[in-house]
């Protein structure tokens, strides 16, 4: 017996509207940092067999990824302004990481507090650009890559 075809189902010509329910938004920018992992209140013996060979400064072309979640707006069909989120990353993210020393020019990354590791840089871009973006949107994800074989996630709240 010959199976029947089913017909294609009728497209709209009109566009469909927005989601109700959000929608997110993904921006990636890069920027090259050094850095190293150290603990100043641990001895260099420690230090060394924690971290290995990363005690010693090293840099990135880091990648990072920066998603907004919330309802789209019906008039522009955004869920963020571009213009805002780009002025935010720029400051927030270019600025204050491109072509610095981690260690000594990203006050979060200062001796005695955070080591910057990828999970940690994640978190602290996550909290510049909550803190920084005026909108409805919240950041929902950021995902900081140093090479294309590690990368690592921090999801908003």
């Amino acid at each position: 017996m010959k199976a029947r075809k089913r017909p294609a189902p009728a497209r709209s010509k009109r566009a469909p509207a927005p989601s109700a329910h959000g929608a997110s938004l993904t921006r990636r920018v890069t920027f090259t940092a050094e850095h190293r992992y150290w603990r100043p209140e641990w001895s260099a013996e420690r230090n060394s067999a924690t971290f290995g060979d990363y005690v010693r400064a090293h840099s990135h072309h880091y990648v990072c990824d920066v998603t907004v979640r919330g309802t789209v707006d019906p008039l522009t069909g955004f869920v963020v302004d571009l213009g805002e989120l780009d002025r935010v990353l720029d400051v927030e993210v270019r600025r204050a990481f491109d072509h610095r020393n981690m260690n000594d020019d990203v006050p979060e990354f200062g001796d005695g507090k955070l080591t910057p590791t990828g999970e940690n840089i994640a978190r602290v871009i996550l909290e510049r650009v909550r803190r920084a973006l005026d909108t409805h949107a919240t950041v929902a994800r950021v995902t900081v890559a140093e090479d294309a074989t590690l990368s690592a996630t921090v999801e908003g709240a």
